[in-house]
């Protein structure tokens, strides 16, 4: 298990967001040929093969990564810092999404709101849960609620990331979508349960 998700970290790395470390270039969707995927990662100290890749990506809860139909291309799901059209279609998101963050960045987000950073999107959970466990990698963690269902009605776009280059939008957790301004942010609630607002 432990390999596997020193794997995961490395993928997340080059994939998302410094191919040319390894010697990759991406084509403009983020597709990397798994071949070359392997022999530039041998070159470069770490030792994969098909059976590891599928193994990563069966085993991510959060489809962090996916195979092309015929299993010959991979790329990261979400979560770049370089220019990729990922090629999602919008999609209508549920009721309320959640923002995952630490206690420190709260002034922050009320004043400005959320923005994707280095990213390209910002990243939206459908459960507090995972929510919670976002927040808890940057500090101590606080959850904002995000009215996401009223920010579609008012024009912002959603996306959702997908499997493959053939499947159908899957249900990963994860949201995308460009900012989420101040004004939506209407309550914050930390994993104890306490509440407090923006305004």
């Amino acid at each position: 298990m432990h390999r596997y998700r020193k794997i995961s970290k490395f993928f997340s790395y080059v994939l998302r967001h410094n191919p040319e470390k390894i010697g990759i270039q991406p084509d403009d969707a983020g597709w990397v040929a798994v071949d070359e995927l392997i022999i530039q990662s041998r070159k470069n100290g770490m030792n994969i093969s098909r059976d590891d890749i599928k193994a990563v990506i069966e085993q991510s809860d959060k489809t962090r990564f996916a195979l092309s139909a015929d299993g010959k291309y991979i790329r990261a799901t979400y979560g770049h810092s370089i220019d990729i059209d990922l090629g999602y279609e919008p999609k209508e998101p549920p009721r309320m999404l959640y923002h995952g963050t630490a206690v420190r960045n709260l002034e922050s987000i009320r004043q400005s709101g959320i923005h994707p950073q280095n990213r390209q999107y910002v990243h939206l959970s459908a459960d507090r849960k995972s929510a919670i466990q976002v927040g808890q990698r940057h500090g101590k963690p606080v959850v904002l609620n995000i009215p996401a269902k009223q920010m579609y009605r008012d024009g912002f776009i959603f996306y959702q990331p997908v499997r493959s280059r053939s499947s159908e939008q899957s249900d990963t957790g994860i949201w995308l979508t460009k900012q989420v301004p101040a004004s939506y942010i209407s309550t914050l609630k930390d994993p104890e349960g306490s509440e407090g607002t923006n305004q």
